[in-house]
């Protein structure tokens, strides 16, 4: 066997010594680099498990709102017949809301989003309901309260109709009570000779009763002649000389004076003088004012 030279064989033991320490390098660096990727792998999975999570904790909240917005949608009701059948088909599609975002994963984000959409727009729609509800119901009551008062004043009116009637027996019955004539702001009052209002007895020349007849679409138009029948504070009828005399409720009165007037269905505003009454004493004067169909009120005056 040849002997190796010493030389040589030390060549060779450098030789397999680097080659060692190479080798040895190269497993620190790989391992190196597998720790590195074992921290990445392990960053990423927990990032991508807390994103999961909030996902999912984000789902939850969603679906509970939604959950929640159908117990307010089965609560909601009304008394009307088109919202109704409105509340039924809202109630349908967030049923079918509530059973897709069950059935959606929590990470399908873009659903997500469009599933919040839907429920502010179910959200805006309820509130439309709510107002809408809400009017209907105020209307309600106002038509509620106002067919009550229609009631009231019916009834009322019915009164004074048969009151009306009983004064007005003996006449043709032609004419409803609900077309009589109505007077208001009647006045008596006393005019010296310069025709300037007085209360001094002494000093009245003349009386003049105002009034006006008041507007009635019911009401027949064409001529209407008021009666006015003044007495003094003896209860005296005042004749003016006129002799005029009127029929009321079957029985036949005289009158101090009267007047007649177009009557169209609109106000009239009239005035009756008394005139030719020789003198006037101190006290209280009155004086009643009379249609054929109605008595329209009195007035009183007093002179000093």
């Amino acid at each position: 066997m040849q002997k190796e030279d010493p030389l040589e064989r030390i060549a060779r033991m450098e030789q397999e010594k680097a080659q060692n320490g190479g080798l040895k390098t190269t497993m620190y660096v790989l391992a190196a680099v597998a720790a590195v990727l074992a921290v990445a792998l392990a960053y990423v999975w927990l990032s991508k498990s807390s994103l999961v999570r909030d996902l999912n904790t984000e789902k939850k909240e969603l679906t509970a709102q939604i959950v929640a917005l159908q117990g307010d949608y089965e609560h909601l009701s009304s008394d009307y017949d088109t919202i109704n059948a409105q509340l039924d088909s809202s109630r349908e599609e967030i049923a079918q809301l509530v059973d897709r975002i069950k059935k959606t994963d929590a990470t399908n984000r873009a659903k997500m989003r469009q599933y919040e959409k839907e429920l502010g727009t179910l959200r805006s729609i309820m509130r439309g309901y709510i107002v809408q509800i809400d009017s209907l119901n105020n209307l309600n009551h106002q038509l509620t309260v106002q067919a009550a008062e229609a009631r009231k004043e019916a009834a009322e009116s019915k009164k004074r109709n048969a009151q009306l009637s009983e004064q007005v027996q003996d006449l043709t019955g032609r004419v409803a009570v609900g077309s009589v004539i109505k007077g208001r702001g009647i006045r008596l009052e006393a005019y010296n000779a310069s025709d300037k209002v007085t209360d001094r007895s002494s000093r009245v020349v003349r009386m003049m009763v105002s009034l006006t007849l008041s507007e009635n679409e019911l009401a027949p138009t064409g001529p209407v002649r008021v009666y006015v029948r003044v007495k003094d504070p003896e209860g005296f009828l005042l004749q003016d000389g006129s002799q005029a005399s009127f029929t009321y409720a079957g029985e036949a009165l005289s009158a101090t004076a009267s007047r007649e007037v177009d009557y169209e269905g609109r106000d009239v505003e009239m005035s009756i003088y008394i005139n030719n009454i020789p003198s006037y004493s101190k006290g209280v004067y009155t004086a009643e004012v009379y249609t054929l169909q109605a008595m329209l009120g009195k007035a009183e005056v007093l002179l000093r």
